[in-house]
């Protein structure tokens, strides 16, 4: 079957700016969110962190106040495990969380779609949340910020770049050709491949350095909960597979589809 220029040229210049939608109305959201919530009174701001934040202690009994009551009740407690990924320290906090929304987000969305990207994202937000609960248990130190969800997007994100048809395939590797097949994004061929287990201990290994310390290679010293980073990350590496479904070609035959090529967009004429 003989390809038509129009589709040839639409699948091998894509757009300088191709940031998908949902990625773009989350760093929209992450920036609004803090930029509205930073001009209101410092009464009010308290306010919303203990209504929306993550507080260790709204879930479990905090010692010396066993009478203790967070508003919300249940609901708040499940609430405040997506909502605190909205809220944000400064506007480096929340630029830095955008920045790495962009970088990591993007292919993220772009391989497994809104739906199932949106699910991804905030299951390793909560699961990042959860971790930092019970690491910290009964803390009055609330959590905020994207980045427990955003580390998922950085472990789900090492589950393929790598490969033949991921962004980063021709490190280590073959080139990257744009026709290149899917490859499946097992955890087993991940943790066997050499540049993965690099990214993978490049990671934990400053979250542990700089995130116990407080430290950040600026120099800023600043309270970083580096117990939901990590569970974030580990949940975005361990189970972007339930997220990213193996797919066949539409003729049915073995092997996977192309790259993005499947996705009801650039199907064929």
């Amino acid at each position: 079957m003989t390809i038509p220029p129009e589709v040839y040229a639409r699948r091998t210049n894509p757009p300088a700016f191709n940031v998908p939608g949902i990625v773009l109305a989350l760093v929209v959201a992450v920036l609004v969110i803090y930029g509205g919530v930073s001009n209101l009174p410092e009464a009010t701001q308290n306010e919303i962190v203990v209504l929306f934040g993550l507080f260790p202690g709204r879930f479990t009994e905090v010692p010396g106040h066993p009478d203790l009551v967070f508003p919300g009740g249940l609901a708040g407690k499940l609430f405040s495990l997506i909502s605190y990924t909205f809220l944000h320290g400064s506007w480096s906090h929340a630029v830095v969380n955008a920045v790495w929304l962009l970088a990591f987000g993007s292919p993220i969305a772009r391989r497994i779609g809104t739906v199932r990207f949106l699910l991804f994202y905030f299951a390793c937000g909560i699961v990042g949340g959860l971790l930092h609960v019970w690491l910290n248990a009964g803390s009055l130190v609330p959590v905020i910020g994207a980045s427990a969800a955003i580390s998922g997007m950085m472990g789900g994100a090492a589950r393929f770049v790598f490969l033949a048809d991921g962004p980063l395939g021709g490190l280590g590797g073959a080139p990257y050709p744009s026709s290149a097949p899917r490859a499946q994004a097992s955890i087993g061929r991940a943790l066997t491949d050499r540049r993965v287990l690099i990214f993978v201990g490049v990671w934990i290994g400053l979250n542990f350095l700089f995130g116990p310390t407080g430290i950040t290679p600026t120099g800023e010293n600043v309270s970083v909960a580096w117990e939901a980073h990590l569970g974030g990350f580990l949940a975005g590496l361990l189970f972007f597979g339930f997220f990213d479904p193996y797919r066949t070609s539409p003729s049915g035959g073995p092997g996977n589809v192309g790259y993005g090529e499947w996705s009801g967009r650039n199907k064929l004429p």
